[in-house]
């Protein structure tokens, strides 16, 4: 192979010296998510909601709401409408709560007309019409069943005043069971709920707003949800972290603001709390993320990517591991978590107070305690009920969901191949350290878990993933990431084989990757094929193989030298399927894939 080693090796250092310096004075990684259009016109409308159901906010609060929308004016698509991501094109449903937000706001009358003027007329074009009806239809045939976002974002129009007036605004949206949060929690995953497991709190503020201005037409259900509206705001208040943010998603917090607000509930302890963290989460620059931060998901994943093929971790000093150990230690839920109910044990994606644990995180948790150094009683205790935490998750069908055992009627609570491989993973790195009754049960669950992944790889040899997708791929889809997490957790089989076949199938011609076969290359998307790919390598070289690879190096480092690595790709997925991009993501997956190759070509 005609492999510039001395490029490689070149690059690695640069690489890893750009994210060894990305570690915090606390001792972590926190990175930085991307601005979101969306965030910013549910936060920003959600501070103008509670003011007109009369509390009265201070004038910091009143700016911030106007930089919120002025921030929108500004970053406006060409087509007047607009993305989850200032690097994402237009879709009917971020345009749609801009345009809500933008009426609603105090420039609606004039600097923000013309703006608002062309995001109805982007609505006319794609979606037919602005009439209540039909953009009811529309928003809810977007997202079927899963009411996990439509009602939501139909609750924030009816508010603003787009659909017409209250209460007929509310009519057509689907009504959300709110009373069923007065339930015990064991119960939810049996109930069919029309939001996902991370949901609870829409269900319920949501229920409540659409209550308060429609209530049943039947007797009976009316005085069930009038006798459980307290016991379900008791609920809210109860699992509402300390930092008032749902999940610390300003999304979701926003929604559950303007609909207590809403529901004549502006000066409610939950309603305070929450405006107390879309004060905090605003951005200096007027916007909002879609989320706080991914802190414990980008260390767990630093740690794993400036780790050597060998399992050292070399580029921290010795007091950098105990630090980045004892922190994550530190974050482990050790408790039955208040919102989902789940067991201790598991990770969360941030250190926050508003995390939940879920299968990715405490996955990336456990193998990042393998790669720090000695294992000592609390590292070897911690990883024991980290692993009991995800074999409890593991589903029926063999498959890890993220959050909650059982809860499979909706996409985001079902099982997904991406999570089984890093779990699958996690347990192999933590086998050799378990009690032996413990490591019987991992052997049984590893091979459902392979047997999962064989029946839900597809005919063309890929996974997809559940929470990482593509703008430009067919259904948004992302197979590039599915596939290439998965081949790391495989071992000698014709499922990794197949697997390998796309994936050099999918390589572009420029040597990159994009999201699948056709679609743009991106720096992370093209590191997480060449890792894949390298880790192939190693079990069985191919002919094949090494022209992709070098091939695909060639377009890594001329990105990587030209700098390319502070231009991240909207690749993330949240909170039903909003689209973000995360700062540190290139050069982590860029890390992880050079370490990878120069062990691969050393001299």
């Amino acid at each position: 192979m005609n492999v510039d080693r001395s490029r490689l090796r070149e690059a690695l250092r640069d690489a890893r010296a750009r994210l060894v310096a990305e570690l915090g004075p606390a001792g972590h990684f926190r990175g930085e998510l991307s601005s979101s259009a969306l965030s910013t016109a549910t936060a920003a409308f959600a501070l103008i909601a509670v003011e007109r159901a009369g509390r009265r906010l201070a004038v910091a609060d009143q700016r911030l709401a106007r930089r919120g929308l002025d921030w929108l004016a500004a970053h406006v698509n060409p087509d007047g409408g607009w993305g989850d991501t200032t690097r994402s094109a237009s879709n009917p449903s971020t345009t749609t709560l801009c345009w809500a937000a933008l009426s609603a706001g105090p420039g609606a009358r004039d600097d923000h007309r013309p703006v608002i003027e062309r995001a109805r007329d982007w609505i006319r074009r794609e979606i037919g019409s602005v009439e209540p009806e039909k953009l009811k239809a529309a928003i809810a045939a977007i997202y079927g069943e899963d009411r996990t976002f439509s009602v939501p974002i139909l609750t924030m129009c009816a508010l603003a005043g787009c659909l017409g007036p209250l209460p007929d605004a509310f009519r057509g949206i689907p009504a959300l069971p709110f009373e069923l949060a007065a339930l015990p929690q064991r119960l939810f995953r049996y109930l069919g709920l029309p939001v996902v497991s991370y949901a609870l709190p829409a269900l319920i503020a949501i229920g409540q707003v659409q209550h308060h201005h429609l209530p049943s037409a039947s007797g009976l259900l009316r005085r069930l949800r009038e006798r459980t509206r307290e016991i379900t705001l008791d609920r809210l208040e109860r699992i509402q972290p300390s930092s008032g943010g749902f999940l610390e998603a300003v999304p979701l917090t926003a929604f559950v603001t303007m609909s207590l607000a809403g529901a004549g509930r502006a000066e409610h302890p939950v309603t305070g709390r929450a405006l107390e963290f879309l004060r905090g989460a605003a951005r200096a620059d007027g916007s909002w993320p879609i989320d706080v931060d991914l802190a414990t998901w980008l260390t767990t994943l630093s740690i794993q990517a400036l780790s050597a093929p060998d399992g050292e971790l070399r580029a921290f000093e010795p007091e950098q591991r105990r630090r980045l150990r004892e922190w994550l230690l530190e974050q482990q839920f050790r408790e039955i978590h208040p919102y989902t109910g789940t067991a201790p044990g598991g990770w969360a994606w941030t250190d926050l107070p508003g995390g939940v644990p879920d299968a990715d995180d405490t996955a990336g948790a456990l193998l990042a305690l393998r790669r720090l150094g000695e294992i000592d009683a609390r590292t070897r205790e911690a990883a024991e009920l980290g692993v009991r935490w995800l074999l409890g998750l593991q589903n029926r069908d063999g498959g890890i969901p993220t959050f909650c055992r059982g809860w499979g009627k909706l996409p985001f609570d079902r099982s997904a191949a991406d999570l089984t491989a890093h779990a699958l993973r996690a347990f192999h790195a933590w086998h050799d350290q378990m009690p032996p009754a413990l490591g019987r049960r991992l052997d049984r669950a590893m091979r459902r878990g392979r047997r999962y992944l064989r029946r839900t790889q597809g005919g063309d040899g890929s996974w997809v993933p559940l929470w990482f997708g593509n703008q430009d791929a067919p259904r948004c889809e992302n197979p590039t990431y599915g596939t290439a997490r998965v081949l790391l957790a495989l071992g000698a089989s014709s499922e990794a084989e197949a697997g390998t076949r796309w994936l050099l199938a999918a390589q572009n011609a420029d040597g990159g990757w994009g999201g699948a076969a056709g679609v743009a290359s991106s720096l992370e998307e093209t590191a997480l094929a060449l890792e894949a790919l390298a880790h192939r390598r190693e079990r069985a070289p191919s002919a094949c193989v090494d022209d992709a690879l070098t091939r695909g190096m060639a377009y890594l480092l001329d990105r990587l030298e030209a700098g390319d690595y502070c231009a991240p790709a909207p690749i993330g997925f949240y909170f039903a399927k909003l689209w973000y991009f995360e700062k540190l993501y290139p050069l982590i997956f860029s890390v992880a894939t050079l370490g990878q190759l120069a062990a691969l070509y050393r001299d």
